[in-house]
Formats: structure tokens, sequence, C-alpha cells
């Protein structure tokens, strides 16, 4: 059986796991829970279990007391009972699972921690006897750090902001300086174009976000920097361009993207990374509710959003979200973003 979870209700110290082992953007999402918690609770324990390739989201977060690693290097999963063993030993009290998962759910439940919540209403989680919240099949649509941030009311803290946060160290900042003077020539405003989404939500094309270099690198208030980690080959090679991460280790992107004024991009993890760093963004969305910034915007930073006209969708979509480019009459391309830039810009 589960203790009672609320946190008026304990005589001992809350000891909480928080699991976000999914996407760069997720887990930057999930940057609000240690804070709100901490806020509430300042003597709690609070660990995170992301996988390797997020774990530097985390780093430098005053409100984390140690992070934990799903996996190695190249992705593989830890053994399972090694997993366990490192759970155990730090004695929570409370975990979230913010990712539906059985495996997640089985070692939560061997671990020991009393007070166990998830997401969904799985098999698995009634034979781990999982609490659960429900998303009421997003009916209000809401974002989904608000909906993450329900784990956190369900255990009777009040959340006072949604918004992510990435901290950087001190010298991290001092770097950061360093690398914005270089990249920030005359006075220039600093643009980063993130080209790649990975086939999370609509972008553009390629050959697009090359129309739309040019129109920046012939404009004299812009400089560009290309921040894709893996350009793809019609972005690679531009003369005038600089590429800020390309080959980069994840915590390196982190400190680039802070040196930036603004950040193009789609509905994709730098945008998230940009937001929770309080980077300016302008950023390009499909209205579908799967896609919509209601609940995957960018929060707490200046942002701008770009959609399709009103009538692009019911003419053009091609029934998936991920594979949209927004081509086609009543669409997104260069000129659109390059305009809607310029004025964002000026109006902030």
């Amino acid at each position: 059986m589960c203790e009672n979870p609320n946190i008026m209700s304990r005589n001992k110290q809350l000891r909480l796991l928080i699991a976000r082992i999914d996407r760069i953007g997720d887990v930057a999402l999930s940057t609000a829970i240690p804070r709100e918690v901490k806020s509430a609770e300042p003597d709690s324990f609070i660990a995170v279990l992301v996988r390797h390739e997020t774990k530097d989201i985390y780093l430098n977060n005053p409100y984390v007391n140690t992070i934990l690693i799903i996996d190695d290097e190249k992705g593989m999963l830890k053994p399972f009972g090694q997993m366990v063993g490192e759970i155990r030993k730090h004695k929570f009290t409370h975990g979230f699972m913010l990712l539906p998962q059985e495996r997640l759910s089985w070692l939560f439940f061997l671990s020991r921690i009393p007070y166990r919540l998830g997401v969904s209403r799985k098999l698995y989680q009634f034979l781990t006897f999982t609490k659960y919240v429900s998303r009421h099949k997003y009916i209000p649509l809401r974002h989904e750090a608000d909906y993450c941030l329900d784990m956190v009311r369900r255990i009777g803290i009040e959340p006072k902001t949604i918004h992510p946060e990435i901290f950087l160290s001190r010298e991290e900042m001092i770097r950061k300086e360093k690398i914005r003077s270089t990249l920030k020539r005359d006075g220039k405003i600093l643009v980063g174009v993130n080209t790649t989404s990975g086939k999370s939500a609509p972008n553009i094309t390629p050959a697009e976000y090359r129309r739309l270099i040019d129109l920046f690198l012939n404009d004299k208030d812009f400089s560009v920097v290309i921040t894709d980690n893996n350009p793809p080959d019609e972005i690679r090679n531009i003369e005038g361009v600089k590429y800020i991460n390309e080959g980069k280790p994840l915590r390196e992107s982190i400190v680039n993207f802070s040196t930036l004024d603004v950040l193009v991009s789609a509905s994709t993890g730098p945008m998230h990374i940009c937001a929770a760093l309080k980077v300016k963004t302008l950023s390009l969305f499909c209205p579908l509710t799967a896609s919509s910034p209601k609940l995957w915007g960018p929060l707490g930073n200046k942002a701008e959003i770009i959609f399709p006209q009103d009538n692009y969708c019911s003419n053009l979509c091609p029934g998936d979200p991920h594979i949209c480019d927004f081509g086609g009459e009543g669409g997104i391309n260069s000129k659109i973003i390059y305009e809607r830039l310029r004025q964002f810009i000026y109006k902030n």
C-alpha cells in the first residue's frame, strides 16, 4: 500500500525521484518540478533519472541534489539489477514517472519507493500499484509542463510558475560572454538558425532554410550562426556562417545557445533550451492539437509563433504533422520568417 503522499501529512524528509527518460525538449520542460518542490520543501532531497544524452540539462541545477543516469554513453540501458541498487540506496519516499514505461514502473516498484506516480492507466501500472494523474484526453488543453506539474499538485504543493530553467555555472557565464563577443560583431543582432527537428514537428525544408540564411547574410543588421549538431548537407559550408554546435556535446551547445539574441527553429529541443535560458525564440508551429504551442510552446522567454494561414491545414495538410514542410500557398516560407523576425526583434 502507498502512504499518504501529501507533504502536510508526513513527518519525515521528502525524498523525490523524478524520471524523464525521453527527448531533450521533454527533459527541459521537466525542470520546473524540482524548483517548485524545493520552494515548498527546502529540506527535501531531489534526484532526477535521465538518459546520458540529456543529463547536461540538469547540470548546475541548484534544486537537484543528484542526477541518476539510466543508460551508458552509447545509449545502452544499464542492467536492471544495477539500477535497482542505485535507486534503493537513496531511500526515496516518492517517485514521479513522466513517461509511461513498463520497465520504469517495475524499476520503481522493486526499488521500494513507497509512493509511485505515473501518467497513464496501463496494466503494468496496476500490477506495480502505481498511482496515476489523468490528462483527461488533453481537455482543456494545457502546456506539457503544466501537465507534468500535476504530479507536484498531487502531493500537496501548488506550483507558483511552470517555466523551465537551465542554469549556467560562473565559469560558463564567463565563457558565454567571450563567445558572444566573437560572434556578435559591430553590434549586429545574433540570430541562431536551427534547421532540423528530428521529424518531431512540422518544419520547412533545408532548401527553404538556405534561402532564409541568405536573407540574413544580406542584411547588415544581422549576424547568423547555425546551431544544428548535425546540419543537413544543403546547409553545410555556407560562406560567412559559423556552425557553433556541430559535433559538440550538449552542455557546450547549451552555453552556445545562451549567447544568441534570438533562435529561429521549428518546435524542437533547442527551442525549449533557449526558452529555459531566457533567449528569445521565433518558432514555426502547426495549429493541430498534438503540435500546438498551447501544448509545446516556449515558456518563460520572449517568444514569437508563426502559423500557416488559416486555410492551409484544411487544404494542404498531409495528415501527419511530422512530415509537413509548410510548403505551398498559405504555408510558411523564408520571406515570411525573415519579415516576422525583423518585426519581432524591433518591437522587443
